[in-house]
């Protein structure tokens, strides 16, 4: 039977959920002087984290690929 959740699936479920929350832009609650202008959040901090976990899951699809490639070659060699 295959398992449904990994421990990796498990890591990247929580690192997604927290990522709004390490994502804010201004860690001061209230008080910044400025009531009219809103926060802007910076942009390549999220983009270099899609960029990491894109890299990631593109490393273990690829490795995933050639151990099955190579499973198959060994079990053709038999």
């Amino acid at each position: 039977m295959k398992k449904m959740f990994s421990p990796s699936k498990l890591v990247l479920a929580v690192f997604l959920m927290a990522s709004p929350v390490l994502a804010r832009a201004d860690w001061s609650y209230g008080g910044s002087g400025d009531c009219g202008t809103p926060a802007t959040a910076p942009i390549d901090g999220g983009l270099s984290l899609l960029l990491g976990a894109g890299a990631i899951a593109y490393g273990k699809k690829k490795l995933a690929e050639s151990r099955k490639n190579k499973a198959e070659q060994a079990e053709m060699e038999k």
